[in-house]
């Protein structure tokens, strides 16, 4: 089945969503987070592994809506760490409202994210749990690594991979190894399909990098170079420092260990050192190198061929996206 159905099957559910009238500040930056729509990556992958390994993907529905609801549980509460000002275009639940309620409404959205999964088979239940735990539980020792790295000044870039590894590609090696769970996959096509989501998502927070520096802010929806501004340690930050001249790389340090006169300054300048580097180049051959390996995990996955190429276009969009 095209993807684009399974995004529709999962906006039915997400819509249908029924929420209390009271405390309406509680639940209303929750109705207002979902309906401000991503790509539902996540959730869809969850579905195509699923029929990817010939599951009943109905029985995928609904766990595949607690990821997304998992999904956006994490970014209200990135948000208030990163003091982002806007996520998707519009202004982040903690600057709309506060940072008080935007904790309280992402605390109920990870446990409305449980609702959801439990309308499963009571025999894989357990699986599933543990493996949405696991991802929960990794995203934040990925976070913490990332705010670690904030104050490091010796970061080196395979620190940054697998900090990107635990904050961003477990998720979508777990959501497709709960897809392939539901749709009774052996275990050995289980684990290569988390293998392919966790390479797929290493290229996705790569390009991520790349979109934050130097995508715009209409088309990204978020503000252009909000990564330099809050001094996060990117691999385009840490390209760039190994690059670079002494002169420049102590710049650099510079820039990102002292409170900015001028924050738009201090991203052009930030940006300017990338682009003289061609740090971008370097990135996006990192990009193709895990998408190529995660094309090779996936040739491995014994099904389909025509689900396959589904499946393959799916992880070619990721990479194609601009935000």
């Amino acid at each position: 089945m095209d993807h684009n159905l399974y995004l529709e099957k999962i906006e039915e559910v997400i819509k249908s969503i029924n929420y209390p009238d009271y405390p309406s500040e509680l639940y209303a930056p929750i109705r207002y987070t979902l309906s401000n729509a991503g790509k539902r990556f996540r959730p869809v992958a969850s579905m195509l592994a699923c029929d990817l390994v010939n599951g009943d993907c109905n029985e995928a529905l609904y766990p595949a809506v607690s990821l997304e609801l998992l999904h956006n549980f994490t970014l209200i509460h990135d948000d208030i760490m990163d003091q982002a000002p806007l996520r998707r275009g519009k202004e982040t639940v903690y600057r709309k409202w506060n940072t008080d309620i935007a904790i309280l409404s992402g605390d109920t959205l990870f446990a409305m994210a449980y609702d959801f999964l439990i309308k499963t088979d009571p025999k894989i239940l357990p699986q599933l749990l543990h493996a949405f735990n696991r991802i929960a539980i990794q995203i934040c020792e990925g976070q913490q690594m990332d705010m670690n790295f904030e104050d490091s000044y010796d970061v080196s870039i395979e620190e940054y991979i697998e900090m990107i590894r635990l904050k961003t590609a477990v998720f979508f090696g777990g959501c497709m190894q709960i897809g392939a769970i539901i749709g009774g996959a052996p275990q050995q096509q289980i684990d290569l399909l988390y293998d392919y989501g966790e390479k797929l998502g290493i290229a996705f927070q790569l390009q991520d990098d790349i979109l934050d520096a130097f995508g715009s802010e209409k088309e990204v929806g978020k503000k252009r170079g909000g990564d330099i501004a809050v001094n996060k340690k990117t691999f385009l930050y840490l390209k760039a420092l190994e690059l670079s001249n002494p002169e420049t790389s102590g710049r650099l340090r510079h820039l990102f260990s002292v409170p900015a006169a001028s924050e738009t300054e201090k991203i052009e300048e930030v940006l300017g050192i990338f682009e003289k580097l061609k740090v971008r180049t370097y990135a996006e051959e990192m990009i193709e190198q895990y998408f190529e390996a995660a094309l090779k995990v996936l040739d491995k996955v014994q099904a389909d061929q025509r689900k396959k190429e589904i499946f393959r276009n799916f992880g070619m969009q990721l990479m194609k996206r601009n935000k």
